[in-house]
């Protein structure tokens, strides 16, 4: 399948489509999902916008079985508009067990490059099967603090606008998981808002700032609406509260991720 927005350069798309598949010819792997993450998927793009393409690879059977495996990560070159790399399958069921959101995000991406929607499906009762609430929750407070302790606003200083939408997007799917109860938080943010509404004031302040970095080449430093910062601050905080506790992956867990992973490797390991 292959779903792609309109405004993406299509002279771009080729080239992330060239890099795929020298991927899969350099490294002699299969890729089953390509989707693009990042500030397009996520709903807020600038026109100055990289193309963040994601991968899941599987190798051969036989890699699997290296005592010296190769890396569970293959990258390519990285520039201003380019930013493509991926996860081997192995560490995408890894972290999927250790509740890390990014996993069954990049499934329900609304961009796909290429994928197969029976691995997508695979992979993503493999994510359900293995979800933790308290885990996932973890996951989007210490994203969620990261960026808004980097974008500089808890501490006064000039705040760095893009890190606000990053701080932003985390604190909105603490919010849904709340109210909804689920584990599953759409990755779009207008999603996240229309599903699980801020105060109007707060949401008003976001869709003026999302209308602005559209046309907006360079963001830089700047100002974040009051009303934005404290409900920011109030996710987190709440989120803290919740969240905020080391939970050790059981052995269960591991064990159960373990065989889901060998089933979907041997249905999807290139021959």
């Amino acid at each position: 399948m292959r779903h792609l927005a309109p405004d993406m350069d299509p002279d771009v798309v080729a080239q992330i489509d060239g890099r795929l598949a020298g991927v899969c010819d350099e490294h002699g792997v299969a890729v089953p999902w390509a989707i693009e993450s990042g500030s397009r998927a996520w709903g807020f793009p600038s026109p100055d916008s990289d193309y963040d393409c994601r991968f899941f690879f599987v190798r051969r059977l036989d890699d699997y079985l290296d005592p010296w495996p190769p890396r569970d990560v293959i990258e390519t070159p990285l520039d201003a508009v380019f930013d493509v790399n991926g996860w081997d399958l192995v560490k995408a069921v890894r972290l999927a067990a250790n509740g890390n959101a990014t996993v069954s995000e990049w499934l329900r991406s609304p961009l796909v490059y290429s994928g197969d929607p029976a691995f997508r499906d695979a992979l993503g009762a493999v994510c359900a099967a293995l979800v933790d609430p308290h885990l996932v929750g973890r996951h989007y407070l210490h994203v969620g603090q990261g960026q808004w302790e980097r974008s500089g606003a808890p501490h006064g200083d000039e705040v760095v606008l893009k890190r606000v939408f990053y701080a932003l997007r985390p604190a909105a799917a603490l919010h849904w998981m709340r109210l909804h109860g689920s584990a599953t938080p759409p990755m779009n943010l207008v999603e996240l808002l229309d599903e699980a509404p801020p105060p109007e004031q707060v949401r008003e302040a976001v869709d003026r700032m999302v209308a602005a970095k559209a046309v907006t080449r360079e963001l830089g430093s700047g100002s974040v609406d009051p009303a934005v910062a404290l409900w920011i601050t109030d996710q987190l905080e709440d989120a803290r509260g919740r969240y905020d506790r080391a939970r050790a992956v059981t052995a269960g867990r591991r064990h159960d991720a373990a065989a889901a992973f060998r089933e979907l490797v041997r249905a999807w390991a290139p021959n």
